[in-house]
């Protein structure tokens, strides 16, 4: 049995620490609060000579506050290619910004640092040309020291240069994650510059090793000493230790610490449990550098056996693959979206994430170590060979290594994370020295980082067998494949195997097409959320990957594609025309993904339930299609339901259509999965009846032991009547960032939604807030996500309301032609 086990503690995030002030200039003059560096920037998009120079005129360029995701404003143009979402993703961006560092802070070190910048970034300080990065997923510091003028302005510049077909997917453009301005003596803990593990973690007991980076940028040599105390999460002091070293001019050290904890609450999933560890470094007795560390402890285990198991419980995946865009606010990084979208998954019943196919932010993972979610980091899409003209292939022989280390450096101590991800279906699997490559990736991964397993995504069966890229990592990873992971083990069986990507099913929330059949495209450009095999060949209908599941007792699990739609390949409507190794528009205006079991907006589409009914354990029950099928009467609706109980009876007006029992009774539905047949395939994961049409009411009653469990019941809707307004938080933050998700639905006179209505919204926001986008989940809507006015698709539209910096209250309203308007506050702390 090949086993790999890994105890140890892992950090979530570093924050450096140093009291120390600086201004900027311009519109504000205010301190840099928390070495934040995101506002008052100023940007063009334009190909513009001399830009980073310091006496360039940049007095009309547009004001921003980063993050910022130049593309998202749009606007939606089939010139631009629908695989990324028929926006402006490419071209030419400069970012601007003046601040001044104080006379007094001369000698010390002094540099920014951006989380990710979209893409090809080249930096520039007061005209000095001072460091690049051209993947737009990595995080990055540079040095500033050496070009800063003390006491007077200094510019900093920043041009962007994405290219068309650079990705599958929406990218988006511009410095679209946070970005700080660090202030350090020459003695300090550089970036990244702690690394948590316990090698011992036994009756209730851990010992936590802590390995501090010390780095002196001066001339002198000095003697140092690092001080660290761990408090749990009331803020109590659970261990403490002290060390005294030497650190040389022009060096850096690594310091290794011990330090022992008692009765130590565990991370797990759904229960997360953070300890601060809270570094101090001195020369003397004056403290040079702070540096705070929370970090969670948990172990994780892989065999052949049980598969994966967290703190020795048996763990199966129900996960889900996500790029990284937050739909209508495009991919400008914000928490609160990110916080939103991971707890919409977990209610799902979702308790993994694949960052695919690239390194995410750092607040994705902040807010998967908070949730109790375990992840997959991701690093590549392409190695060598690429996929598209302009990808990462052009770029990997000289940056993969350090952006490799430098994502494991960065996310190595967060406690969600369990594996690397070194690649998704990369070309290599084809090549007979595929192998090489993989392994070296590999040998990467263990060197920065020896406590996780490494993985691929794979989905050329068998190639990556024939060819030993699979022998070269430590968890395998399937594409596709849920009917070969009994005979990859039973081949190999020294392999650990999971489903890294699985079922690609289309739909369009709240869009059913009569009769049930496959069908690849249809007029309105929307797909059935009836949820059969609709969408690209290796596509199939989550009911085959619960079956092989069930089959294959050693598969970790699986990631669903995707948890959220998302902005670009908006397949099954879009090409590829391979002979211009291009995309052809041919299906605009789709223009964004089908494939999730939730919208672009958050919405639940009827597959989040077929999830649930598999992943939860509290009573649920779920009914579809709507019940609004005027010219309809008396033919027959089929109707479906999903469940977690035992067995579900349906009324219709009523009267009982009878009970079907979950795991006895099966329902066919269109399969052309290609590892079956064409034809129908059984699924006993959804109960189904043949219903004849008629106005009225159709309900579901789910049992468990006999006893009513769980109800689910949809009226058929009068004509729309008024507007209501759903805001998923009543409160939230005066920090210029906070957001609330208001939920805008279509009702009749009677309260019921109108699962049809299309009605024009609009909307007016005042006080203490402002618009921040609208959606509405409609992949084939070209409207701006920026408009104070949204179209209602299924009956439901999006509005995103952002905070200002002062506390008080935003009222919002909504208003339709011939519908009673809503007006709804929320107010800001």
């Amino acid at each position: 049995m090949r086993f790999l086990k890994l105890n140890f503690i892992l950090l979530t995030f570093s924050i450096s620490i140093l009291c120390l002030s600086c201004h900027t200039e311009g519109a504000s003059s205010n301190p840099i609060a928390d070495s934040d560096f995101n506002k008052d920037w100023l940007f063009q998009k334009d190909s513009i000579a001399n830009a980073e120079t310091v006496n360039f005129d940049d007095s009309d360029w547009q004001k921003v506050t980063l993050p910022h995701d130049w593309s998202i404003d749009g606007p939606f143009d089939n010139k631009y290619n629908a695989r990324t979402g028929g926006l402006p993703v490419h071209g030419i961006g400069w970012y601007r910004k003046h601040f001044t560092i104080e006379k007094g802070l001369e000698g010390k070190q002094i540099s920014v640092e951006f989380d990710g910048a979209m893409s090809n970034a080249k930096v520039y300080l007061n005209g000095e040309y001072i460091g690049e990065r051209p993947y737009g997923y990595i995080g990055f510091e540079i040095d500033l020291t050496k070009h800063i003028n003390f006491g007077s302005d200094n510019v900093i510049a920043v041009r962007l240069a994405p290219e068309d077909l650079s990705m599958r997917w929406y990218a988006g453009a511009g410095i679209y994650r946070n970005v700080r301005l660090k202030i350090n003596n020459s003695i300090h803990i550089p970036q990244w510059g702690t690394y948590i593990t316990t090698p011992n973690i036994t009756n209730g007991n851990a010992d936590v090793n802590i390995e501090t980076k010390l780095k002196n940028t001066g001339a002198n040599r000095s003697e140092v000493s690092l001080s660290t105390v761990i408090k749990d999460a009331n803020g109590n002091i659970v261990g403490e230790t002290d060390s005294n070293d030497s650190l040389d001019a022009n060096s850096e050290k690594a310091i290794s610490q011990i330090i022992k904890i008692s009765n130590v609450t565990l991370w797990d999933i759904n229960k997360s449990y953070l300890y601060t560890a809270h570094s101090t470094l001195k020369i003397g007795n004056d403290i040079v550098d702070e540096y705070e560390t929370p970090f969670g402890v948990r172990t994780i285990e892989f065999n052949t056996k049980d598969g994966f198991l967290l703190n020795g419980k048996k763990v199966r995946f129900n996960g889900v693959c996500m790029h990284h865009d937050l739909g209508p606010l495009g991919t400008g990084v914000n928490y609160r979206a990110t916080e939103r979208q991971m707890q919409i998954m977990q209610s799902m019943g979702v308790n993994a994430l694949r960052t695919s196919h690239n390194p995410p932010s750092p607040e994705m993972l902040e807010v998967c170590d908070k949730l109790g979610i375990v992840v997959i980091d991701e690093a590549f899409d392409e190695w060598k060979i690429g996929k598209v003209p302009n990808g990462y292939h052009k770029y990997f022989d000289d940056w993969h290594e350090k952006d490799l280390r430098d994502m494991i450096k960065r996310d190595r101590n967060h406690p969600s994370v369990i594996m690397w991800s070194i690649g998704n279906e990369i070309l290599e699997q084809g090549r007979k020295d595929g192998w090489k490559l993989t392994k070296h990736l590999n040998d990467i991964c263990h060197d920065e980082d020896d406590t996780r397993p490494t993985t691929v995504g794979f989905n050329y069966y068998p190639a990556p067998f024939v060819n030993k890229l699979a022998n070269h990592v430590d968890i395998v990873g399937m594409n596709y494949w849920p009917t070969t992971y009994s005979k990859i083990v039973e081949e190999n069986p020294e392999m650990i195997v999971y489903g890294s990507e699985t079922s690609s099913q289309t739909s369009s929330r709240g869009v059913y097409h009569l009769p049930i059949e496959f069908k690849e495209k249809h007029e309105t450009n929307h797909v059935s959320s009836y949820d059969v095999t609709v969408g690209p060949p290796w596509a199939y209908a989550p009911d085959i990957e619960f079956d092989a599941l069930e089959q294959s007792s050693n598969s970790l699990g699986e990631f669903v594609w995707t948890g959220f739609d998302y902005l670009g390949e908006p397949t099954p409507y879009g090409g590829r025309d391979n002979s211009t190794n291009g995309y052809w528009n041919d299906d605009w205006p789709s223009r964004s993904s089908y494939f999730a079991p939730v919208d672009l907006c958050g919405f639940p589409k009827d597959r989040y339930y077929l999830y649930q009914s598999q992943w939860t354990t509290k009573p649920m029950v779920h009914v579809l299609p709507h019940w609004n099928w005027e010219g309809q009467e008396g033919k027959t609706i089929p109707v479906y339901s999903y469940t977690n109980c035992e067995e579900v009876e349906l009324f219709v007006n009523g009267k009982s259509f009878g009970k079907k029992v979950k795991g006895k009774d099966f329902t066919e539905i269109p399969s052309e999965y290609h590892e079956f047949e064409k034809g129908m395939y059984k699924t006993k994961y959804r109960l189904s009846w043949n219903v004849p049409y008629q106005p009225g009411s159709i309900k579901v009653v789910a049992y468990k032991d006999g006893k009513e469990a769980a109800i689910k019941e949809i009226k058929t809707a009068e004509k729309p009547s008024k507007i209501k307004l759903e805001a998923d938080r009543s409160e939230i933050s005066a920090d210029g960032k906070d957001l609330s998700f208001i939920t805008i639905s279509v009702l009749d006179e009677n309260g019921n939604i109108c699962p049809k209505a299309d009605n024009l919204i609009n909307f007016k926001i005042e006080g203490a807030g402002t618009l921040a986008a609208v959606g509405n989940g409609d992949q084939t809507s070209l409207a701006s996500f920026r408009a104070p006015e949204r179209k209602a698709f299924s009956g439901k539209c999006l509005l995103i309301v952002k905070s200002d910096e002062s506390a008080g209250a935003i009222s919002i309203t909504a208003s339709s032609a011939g519908l009673t308007q809503e007006t709804i506050s929320i107010l800001t702390k």
